[in-house]
């Protein structure tokens, strides 16, 4: 199996490359950190990969992705999954006070996955088969005022998302929209923890069994589709009077 994972170097990317390294499967790594994707690729060999190939890109550069997908073309020779995992968690007050700020976290999170979920929407279309993947957020379906700039690019993620398998599935292809609820990773280390933090390794064995399943929605861990479930039909005259 030919798997491409962007944002190599998250900690749930990690965990998900793991899982498809157990199986032999050849890997494709992106991400900015070529010191760190050097590490993850001796890792992953250990773990069993047929292959580890990396390619260092800064994802936010959008006219940079389809040299990055030629790239992966030229070096495997065809794909049968990716997943776009990179990001980052801005913060929410300066980006409130700075547009340009607000801009790049929009960008990062939001259409820079929109670009990579084109092109390779468009080559799975093409294969006629294949499996994207992409982590969006619970925090992308109701706007708060904690997050609403990371949780806005997400909201965007998972309806292009939709639209997307929407159209794909006719062609064979599944289109996964991951959406983890707290995780705790170097990108939450700064926040306080509580009992519904999980932990990356359980997102990532998740993320590959329903990329191996080709499941449409999910929610990770399993509970937020609850939780998610009672925000989205909170009133908004209620809504917006909580501190969330």
């Amino acid at each position: 199996m030919k798997v491409l994972i962007i944002g190599a170097t998250s900690a749930i990317a990690q965990e998900t490359a793991k899982c498809f390294a157990a199986q032999g499967a050849d890997l494709f790594l992106v991400g900015r950190n070529a010191e760190k994707m050097s590490a993850i690729a001796s890792d992953l060999k250990v773990r069993g990969a047929h292959a580890v190939e990396s390619y260092t890109a800064d994802l936010s550069d959008l006219s940079s992705h389809q040299a990055l997908l030629d790239a992966v073309l030229q070096s495997m020779s065809g794909l049968d999954a990716a997943l776009i995992a990179h990001g980052t968690l801005g913060d929410q007050k300066q980006s409130e006070a700075d547009v340009q700020d607000m801009l790049q976290e929009f960008n990062t999170n939001g259409l820079s996955y929109l670009s990579l979920m084109t092109l390779l929407g468009n080559l799975f279309e093409k294969q006629g088969r294949g499996t994207l993947a992409v982590i969006s957020s619970v925090a992308g379906e109701r706007g708060r005022g904690s997050n609403y700039v990371y949780g806005s690019a997400k909201g965007a993620v998972s309806l292009f998302a939709q639209g997307l398998r929407n159209r794909l599935s006719k062609a064979g292809v599944a289109v996964v929209t991951v959406k983890p609820g707290f995780v705790d990773t170097p990108m939450t280390a700064g926040l306080k923890k509580n009992p519904l933090y999980a932990s990356a390794e359980s997102v990532g064995k998740r993320i590959h069994a329903a990329m191996l399943k080709g499941e449409d929605i999910v929610y990770a861990p399993f509970f937020w589709a609850f939780i998610m479930l009672i925000i989205r039909n909170i009133p908004e005259r209620i809504f917006k009077k909580l501190k969330l």
